[in-house]
C-alpha cells in the first residue's frame, strides 16, 4: 500500500513543456486546491490517514449523516472525499481546515504514482476492446468480420474458460500509472504538470502520490 504523501486533484488536460534544452515535453495538467476534513488514527480507526477533500457539494444533495458529521469537526461538505493513508507523523502535521499546498508535497524531478478512472467506453467488441484482427473479408466470408472466432472447447472440459477475452464493458476502472515524473510545479496557481498521460477524462479526480517503488520518487540531491 502506498502511504507516501500525496494529494488529489483535478485532470485538466494536456499540454506541452519546452524545457532549457529544447526538449518538447507532453505533460499532464493536475489542478490542485484539496484540504484536510479529517483524519484517522491508530488509537481510534487501527491505521493513519489524512481525509481530504476537494470542491463543495450543495446542501441538497448531501445526506444527513454526511453532513452532520463534517458539522462535528466545523467543515463544509466536499464535493469529493478521499482517504489517503499515511505515517502518524505526517498526518500530524496537519490540522483539519488546512489546505494541502503542492509544493509542500512535492517538488520538480520528483517520481509519483497517478491513479485514476479510465474513460468509459460502454459496451464494445473485441476488436476494440482488446485489439483483435478481426476475421478475413474474402474468400465468401460475411458478418464475421469484427468477430473474434471460436469461444469453445472440446468435449473436455466442454465449457467456455473463464477469462476468455470477449466483448463487455470497456474502460471506467481504476488505473494507475507508475513512477511518472513531475516536470514543473505552478505553486500560485496551484498547478502541477506531470510527463505523459494520467487516465480518465479532463475534470476527473485524480490521486497522487509519491511513487511506492521509487521510495518516494524523491530526487537525488
Amino acid at each position: 500500500m502506498n502511504k507516501h504523501p500525496g494529494i488529489i486533484g483535478t485532470k485538466l488536460g494536456t499540454t506541452q513543456l519546452f524545457l532549457e534544452d529544447g526538449t518538447m515535453v507532453s505533460c499532464t495538467v493536475i489542478q490542485g486546491g484539496c484540504r484536510v476534513v479529517g483524519k484517522r488514527t491508530q488509537d481510534r480507526d487501527g491505521y493513519d490517514a489524512l481525509i481530504l477533500g476537494i470542491g463543495e457539494r450543495k446542501a441538497k444533495h448531501t445526506t444527513k449523516a454526511l453532513r452532520t458529521s463534517f458539522e462535528k469537526v466545523g467543515q463544509k461538505p466536499p464535493r469529493v472525499v478521499r482517504e489517503m493513508r499515511t505515517s502518524a507523523e505526517h498526518a500530524a502535521g496537519f490540522e483539519i481546515g488546512q489546505d494541502v499546498k503542492l509544493e509542500e508535497m512535492f517538488e520538480e524531478g520528483q517520481l509519483v504514482d497517478v491513479q485514476s478512472q479510465s474513460k468509459g467506453r460502454g459496451f464494445t467488441g473485441v476488436v476494440r476492446r482488446y485489439n483483435m484482427a478481426g476475421a478475413t473479408s474474402s474468400h465468401g466470408a460475411h458478418e464475421w468480420t469484427r468477430h473474434g472466432g471460436s469461444i469453445g472447447t472440446t468435449t473436455t472440459p466442454g465449457r467456455v474458460l473463464k477469462g476468455k477475452k470477449m466483448p463487455g464493458q470497456h474502460g471506467n476502472k481504476t488505473k494507475s500509472v507508475l513512477n511518472q515524473k513531475v516536470v514543473k510545479i505552478i505553486p500560485e496557481k496551484q498547478l502541477m504538470l506531470i510527463d505523459g498521460s494520467v487516465p480518465g477524462a479532463p475534470s476527473a479526480i485524480v490521486r497522487v502520490c509519491g511513487a511506492v517503488k521509487k521510495s518516494g520518487g524523491r530526487p537525488k540531491k
